[in-house]
C-alpha cells in the first residue's frame, strides 16, 4: 500500500483537487496497472480525509435562533434535539 500520510495535512480544497485529478487519470485509462493501483489507494485516502473534514465542519455549523419578531437571539447546534 502506498504511503499516504501527507494526505492528513491537506486542506479540503487541496485534497479534493488531487482526488479530481486521480479520477480523471483513472477514467482516461492512460495509467499503467501498477500506477493505477497506487493512485487508486491515494484516492481512497483522499476521499476518507475529505469525509472527515466535512464531518468536522458539519459539527461546527450552528443555526441562528430568532425571536418571534425575527431578531437574532443567539445560536444553537445545528442538530439540537
Amino acid at each position: 500500500m502506498a504511503d499516504n500520510d501527507d494526505v492528513k495535512g491537506l486542506s479540503f480544497e487541496a485534497a479534493l483537487e488531487q482526488l479530481e485529478q486521480i479520477v480523471a487519470k483513472l477514467e482516461s485509462g492512460r495509467a499503467p496497472l501498477a500506477e493505477s493501483i497506487a493512485i487508486y489507494e491515494r484516492g481512497e485516502a483522499l476521499k476518507a480525509h475529505c469525509e472527515t473534514l466535512l464531518k468536522t465542519a458539519e459539527a461546527r455549523i450552528e443555526k441562528i435562533t430568532l425571536s418571534r419578531d425575527g431578531k437574532a437571539t443567539g445560536t444553537e447546534p445545528l442538530d439540537a434535539n
